[in-house]
C-alpha cells in the first residue's frame, strides 16, 4: 500500500478516488477544485471528489493554483510516494511533478496518443469513433505526453450518448488504476513512449460547436448531437424557434435541400441532411422551455409542413 495525494475535481473521478479507497490504500490529501457557484441561486457547491473524501474523512485541499510556493510546500509536507491524478482541471507544475518518489500518474480518458487534452470523451464521439478507452500514464511537463503504464478499452454504442460513454468510462478507469498500482509499488510498472506523430488532440469545448450544419451528413450531425451533451449542446432553428437537441434517429433517403422540415408528429421531427439522408428529432428543448420529448412538444406547438 502507498501514501497518495489524489487530485480530482468532477464525478468522473469519484470511482477512481473510491477505488484507491477500497484498496486500502493511505490517502494523505485530496486535492481538488475551489466549490463554484451553481443555477440560478448561485449557491456555493462542492465538487463531487470533495464530497466523497469528506465523507471518508480524508484532508480537502482547495488550491486556486498549485504554482504558488506556499501551495507547494504543505503539499510537500504531506510527503506522498505517489499523486494520482483524475480530472483534476489544472496543470501540475515542474515542482509537484518531482515531489514523490514514485511520480505522478493520471487517469486520462482516452487511447493515447490519440485525444491529448481537455474533452477526450467528447471528440471520440463527436469523431464517430467506435472504440475508445483510459491510458494510465506518466506525468510529463508536455500536456498529456508522458509515458503510458497500461491502457483499457471500451467500444462506443453507435446509440449511446455522451454521459453514459463518461460513466462507463470513469470505471474503466478505476479497474485500470486498480491494476497499475502494484506494478507501481512494486517498481515493475512499464513505461511505454507515446509516438508523438500520432498525436492528436481534444479541445476544450465551446458554444462554437453547437450549430448544426444540416450540409453535412446525417450520421455526422448525429454523432455532434451525442457527443455535445450535457453541454454545450447541439443546436438548431426549426420553423423559426430555437433547439437544443437532445436526441435523433436515422432517417430515410430524401432528395429535398439541406435543412428542409420534410415532417413533423408522433415520431418527432424530421429534417433533411447533406447526404441524400433524413434525420429525425426525437428530443429537444425550446429556448426557455423544458427538455422533452418532440412529440410531446408538437402537441402544444405544431409545426406547419
Amino acid at each position: 500500500m502507498m501514501r497518495i495525494v489524489f487530485m480530482g475535481t468532477p464525478d468522473f473521478a469519484v470511482p477512481s478516488l473510491n477505488q484507491l479507497i477500497q484498496d486500502g490504500h493511505e490517502i494523505v490529501g485530496v486535492y481538488t477544485q475551489p466549490d463554484k457557484p451553481k443555477n440560478r441561486g448561485m449557491k456555493l457547491t462542492p465538487p463531487p471528489v470533495k464530497v466523497v473524501a469528506l465523507e471518508h474523512d480524508l484532508p480537502v485541499f482547495q488550491p486556486k493554483t498549485l504554482k504558488d510556493e506556499a501551495v507547494q510546500q504543505e503539499l510537500a509536507a504531506l510527503a506522498p510516494e505517489l499523486i494520482v491524478v483524475a480530472a483534476y482541471g489544472k496543470l501540475l507544475p515542474k515542482a509537484v511533478l518531482e515531489l514523490p518518489e514514485k511520480g505522478c500518474i493520471n487517469v486520462h480518458s482516452s487511447l493515447l496518443p490519440k485525444y491529448r487534452g481537455a474533452a477526450p470523451i467528447n471528440w471520440a464521439m463527436l469523431n464517430g469513433d467506435t472504440e475508445t478507452g483510459v491510458s494510465i500514464m506518466y506525468m510529463a511537463e508536455e500536456l498529456d505526453a508522458g509515458d503510458v503504464i497500461l491502457t483499457a478499452k471500451t467500444p462506443i454504442d453507435p446509440e449511446e450518448d455522451l454521459p453514459s460513454l463518461w460513466d462507463r468510462l470513469a470505471k474503466v478507469g478505476a479497474e485500470a488504476l486498480a491494476e497499475a498500482l502494484p506494478l507501481l509499488a512494486a517498481g515493475t510498472a512499464p513505461r511505454t513512449p507515446q509516438d508523438s506523430t500520432q498525436a492528436t488532440f481534444a479541445p476544450m469545448l465551446s458554444r462554437e460547436l453547437s450549430p448544426i450544419d444540416w450540409t453535412k451528413p446525417m450520421a455526422a450531425i448525429r454523432n455532434q448531437v451525442r457527443g455535445l451533451i450535457p453541454w454545450p449542446c447541439a443546436t438548431a432553428e426549426l420553423a423559426g424557434q430555437r433547439f437544443k437537441i437532445y436526441k435523433t434517429a436515422v432517417g430515410t433517403a430524401t432528395d429535398k435541400t439541406p435543412g428542409t422540415l420534410l415532417s413533423a408528429g408522433k415520431k418527432g421531427i424530421e429534417v433533411a441532411c447533406g447526404d441524400g439522408q433524413s434525420l429525425w428529432i426525437t428530443e429537444l428543448q425550446a429556448e426557455g422551455g423544458k427538455r422533452m420529448s418532440a412529440a410531446a412538444y408538437l402537441l402544444g406547438h405544431p409545426m406547419n409542413i
